[in-house]
């Protein structure tokens, strides 16, 4: 009898002790690269999307460049359309960029278009990511990466700098 408590007690805690990050996420996961957009600043990434058990999908900015001991965030768009696109407005406002870590995590709610993008939507949809200096002022123009995603998305495709397009400020109306 005492080893059977012993054992229970012991299941009890193995059980209690399990990950809840596994029980977050699917398997479903895709990774886009972040590429360097100006010549003013040495930044690329990667944007990772990850299907939350909810059905949701979270997105993941992880940049690579220098980092800062200051609070300073970098404003981070999805687009709709492709980078080279003019008039490519604004689909989600995603959470800035960090400039102490260089990451960013959103879990993405409605499209400024009222849509909503499970993982298998986003994986293959025609957007784009851009981030930026600033979020107003002469440092918006200056976009430090950006990267095609879903059905934009070319393997080993490097970004025309000469193509690249300002972010339109607007939002699309529901």
């Amino acid at each position: 009898m005492k080893n059977l408590l012993i054992i229970v007690f012991v299941g009890v805690i193995f059980l209690g002790c399990s990950d809840p990050e596994e029980e977050k996420y699917t398997a479903n996961s895709v990774e886009f690269p972040l590429m360097k957009a100006t010549e003013l600043f040495d930044y690329s990434g990667t944007m990772i999307i990850k299907e939350l058990v909810s059905g949701k999908v979270e997105i993941t900015i992880q940049l690579e460049g220098n980092r800062s001991e200051q609070p300073y965030f970098f404003p981070t768009h999805l687009h709709f359309g492709n980078y080279q696109s003019s008039d490519a407005p604004i689909a989600y406002l995603l959470n800035p960029v960090n400039n102490y870590n260089l990451e960013s995590v959103t879990v993405l709610e409605k499209l400024s278009n009222g849509t909503e993008l499970g993982f298998d939507e986003i994986k293959n949809w025609d957007g784009h990511v851009k981030i930026h200096l600033a979020s107003d002022g002469p440092d918006y123009s200056v976009i430090l990466v950006a990267g095609n995603i879903g059905s934009n998305f070319k393997a080993g495709e490097q970004l025309d700098l000469n193509a690249m397009t300002l972010c339109s400020p607007y939002y699309i109306e529901n």
